[in-house]
């Protein structure tokens, strides 16, 4: 794997005694993701899959430098070098926590990542994907409402795109971040289960001081949010689960590249849309 364009870009291998190469390419769950913290909160379903097992290995790629994250409290001052420097430290820690196989901060600030244009970050990315071959690749959902969540997503299905059709990744997850997706309709929700561990989850989320801290409680609305998946995922049973996150099944976009991004997304609206007004015609 080339080593990114960006000179602050950093690579963390938590077995010291692997090599980059053979970290990248004993992965098996691998996380595109825009920020740092969001790996934890999205894809902690392959963290836990991975944990403590030989045979399977979770990577995690952030895209962006961490340099406009909100601050207050005892980061109120800080510039955006300094919460750069916090945050890849941040990062580093979960990596660490959760055993990832390696982790990857290519450090592009924002403006370039929601640059359709900046033709380095899908660079980075195909690199990446080239290298690794991970069977599962979680990213953002296209109904996130994060703009750098949608760009990120962008550069990472046209990376997936461009890989030899044999490479491409079996399963391509879109995951929860900022707007969950307990409105899809049942049956076109990818179940995750992320009842295990759940001390590691807590670790992982809650070693980002500098947005908890910072005034953003994201440890107790990802538990939150897990937790209230699991209770309300069906009315008429007991809860199977104790955790929950759903996903959006991105693998057709990656398979058939032809196919509109906007198109796709917009079908999972359509069919929710169909469902509430057939519940709501048996009624009214």
């Amino acid at each position: 794997m080339r080593r990114p364009p960006c000179p602050d870009a950093d690579i963390f291998i938590p077995d010291a005694s692997c090599s980059a190469a053979a970290a990248l390419a004993r992965t098996s769950h691998l996380c595109i993701a825009a920020h740092q913290d969001d790996i934890e909160i999205m894809a902690y379903h392959g963290i836990a899959e991975c944990f403590g097992r030989a045979d399977k290995w979770f990577s995690g790629v952030v895209v962006t430098n961490g340099a406009t994250s909100p601050r207050s409290g005892a980061y109120a001052k800080f510039s955006d070098l300094e919460m750069q420097a916090v945050r890849r430290r941040e990062q580093r820690k979960a990596a660490y926590i959760g055993d990832y196989s390696i982790q990857l901060q290519l450090a592009h600030p924002t403006a370039s990542a929601k640059d359709p244009r900046h033709a380095d970050v899908c660079a980075d990315l195909v690199a990446i994907l080239s290298a690794a071959h991970p069977e599962v690749v979680y990213l953002h959902q296209p109904a996130d409402k994060h703009d750098t969540h949608l760009a990120v997503l962008a550069h990472a299905l046209a990376a997936l795109r461009a890989l030899p059709a044999d490479r491409r990744p079996a399963r391509v997850l879109g995951c929860e971040v900022w707007r969950d997706l307990d409105w899809m309709c049942d049956a076109d929700k990818q179940v995750l289960d992320v009842s295990a561990h759940p001390n590691l989850a807590a670790s992982l989320v809650g070693v980002f001081d500098s947005q908890i801290t910072g005034g953003k409680r994201y440890d107790l609305a990802t538990a939150g949010r897990r937790l209230a998946h699991a209770t309300y995922h069906a009315s008429h049973a007991t809860d199977q689960f104790t955790s929950l996150s759903w996903a959006m099944d991105l693998t057709p976009l990656v398979t058939n590249p032809a196919l509109s991004v906007r198109d796709y997304a917009r079908s999972y609206v359509e069919r929710f849309q169909r469902d509430v007004d057939e519940r709501l015609a048996q009624f009214f």
